[in-house]
């Protein structure tokens, strides 16, 4: 497991930051993954020009979002647990985990008009994983009380990029079926595979700070 990162570099990100852009292209949202960005080091990614920022627990989020407040935009994209779903949604740009109905049943009492949520999908169908099976996606995406502008998914973990393409591909075309247009996908292992298969938004970390 990745301890935390200390020491950050502003001038290295951006230049780091800058590269994938060039590469992902203009249509294309970078997302820095922050778990392993300790409170302390936040300003560098401030002063790199780091936006939005991603947080994968709910307790970080605020943390953070207490000290650096609207220096970035943050988004939820760990494993979201329902009693989580109100503190989130007032500080949220983006929760890109949905993917269970107790969430939909939080996401009713506490979403409004502007909640905008992605859909976890388990593309791969690996047990013990979070996600909706792709078979229940559309009656997902029916009871869903909010705003879904796109799906997100983790394939497995591979090696070999290439290990994960045919499952971005396969999140491509279920959100292309279910005229969703933001795409979740893709990591600093496999980000620039995600691209290629249509990803709109890749979560990187090491990427951006070694």
């Amino acid at each position: 497991m990745p301890g935390l990162i200390h020491g950050l570099d502003p001038a290295r990100i951006a230049a780091n930051l800058e590269r994938v852009r060039e590469v992902a292209g203009a249509g294309v949202e970078v997302l820095a993954a922050t778990k392993y960005v300790p409170l302390e080091e936040m300003g560098a990614l401030a002063e790199a020009g780091v936006s939005p920022v991603g947080e994968n627990r709910q307790q970080d989020l605020a943390a953070k979002q207490e000290r650096w407040g609207d220096a970035f935009e943050w988004d939820f994209i760990g494993n979201l647990q329902s009693r989580k779903v109100k503190r989130l949604v007032p500080v949220c740009r983006l929760i890109h985990s949905v993917a269970t109905d107790s969430a939909l049943e939080q996401l009713g009492l506490h979403g409004g008009l502007e909640t905008e949520v992605l859909v976890e999908v388990n593309v791969a169908g690996e047990e013990g994983k979070g996600g909706v099976a792709p078979a229940d996606l559309g009656a997902f995406l029916s009871r869903c009380p909010v705003r879904v502008s796109g799906l997100m998914t983790m394939p497995p973990f591979s090696q070999d990029p290439e290990g994960s393409r045919r499952h971005f591909a396969r999140l491509a075309e279920l959100a292309a079926a279910h005229g969703l247009q933001r795409l979740s996908m893709g990591t600093s292992q496999d980000w620039r595979v995600a691209v290629e298969e249509g990803a709109t938004l890749i979560r990187l970390g090491t990427e951006l700070y070694v």
